[in-house]
């Protein structure tokens, strides 16, 4: 019985010692406003492999986030903005197949990747090389729990009725104002007038996990399931913020060079929660 037991023991001990060393890939972006450290998941193996690839390979060294809009994301990762690109052997001529995952999803610190437009990219394929990095917003449950296509049709309706011209008029201000918090404001206090004056349904329902997450720490929930999350940053969240800060030009390109470098190291994964406090999800 003592022999079983500790061979039981034992056991136990071995299968520990192998999670507790389990290794974990460690993706830092270093930028002049400071380090950001990520995470790769596990959940979206092709753009992970993919990503470590290019990292690994020094690809994304000396290129630049070439496309900044504040309160939305920081986007970079196209090889041809590096000094040193070599159009024969560094172009990437490749897409990855989407990898949509229910549980991951557009909060602050995603990392995705940028694709072409539905248009001409209906598969919704990842760009081989581009990613971006969500900054967003903070929102209201009210807007999250409202179907805002719904909500803005219902709106066009009613102002074709009588006596909301001054109505029309605010919104319209707000709009061109530029102020979109302002203007989804006043459109989220006109759901009871809308569902009251057209007898609609503008309620839809949110995962509880998206939700807390929205309206805590905000991120840019309508990319939501259209294009592929396939890591996070997991500290360094203020380094989005000061990148997203900066003047732009034609085309959301800063107006003076972001440079950025990837390194990638393998970590364990015990090392990596008690440093950042990220804990992996349960394997299955």
């Amino acid at each position: 019985m003592k022999k079983i037991s500790l061979i039981y023991f034992l056991s136990l001990l071995a299968l520990s010692t192998a999670c507790s060393t389990e290794k974990e890939y460690l993706v830092t972006f270093h930028t002049a406003y400071g380090d950001m450290q990520a995470v790769l998941y596990d959940a979206t193996p092709e753009h992970k492999e993919n990503f470590i690839e290019l990292a690994q390979s020094g690809k994304y060294d000396s290129t630049i986030f070439h496309r900044v809009i504040e309160d939305f994301m920081v986007q970079g990762g196209d090889l041809s903005t590096a000094p040193h690109y070599n159009p024969e052997e560094d172009s990437v001529d490749y897409t990855i197949p989407a990898e949509f995952v229910d549980t991951l999803f557009h909060k602050k610190g995603a990392l995705a990747a940028a694709r072409q437009g539905d248009q001409v990219n209906p598969e919704r394929a990842s760009s081989g090389s581009q990613f971006y990095i969500v900054q967003g917003i903070v929102y209201s449950e009210d807007e999250l729990l409202t179907d805002m296509n719904k909500l803005a049709e219902g709106i066009r309706k009613l102002l074709q009725n009588d006596g909301y011209e001054d109505l029309g008029q605010e919104l319209m201000n707000l709009y061109q104002s530029g102020d979109m918090k302002a203007y989804t404001d006043k459109m989220v206090s006109l759901k009871p007038v809308v569902e009251e004056e057209l007898n609609i349904e503008v309620d839809r329902k949110y995962p509880k996990e998206r939700l807390q997450a929205y309206t805590t720490i905000g991120g840019t929930p309508h990319l939501d399931d259209t294009y592929t999350v396939f890591g996070e940053v997991i500290d360094g969240l203020e380094v989005i913020d000061s990148i997203a800060a900066q003047p732009t030009g034609a085309m959301d390109k800063p107006n003076r060079n972001i440079y950025l470098s990837v390194d990638v190291k393998e970590v364990s994964k015990k090392e990596i929660t008690k440093k950042f406090g990220y804990h992996f999800p349960a394997e299955e």
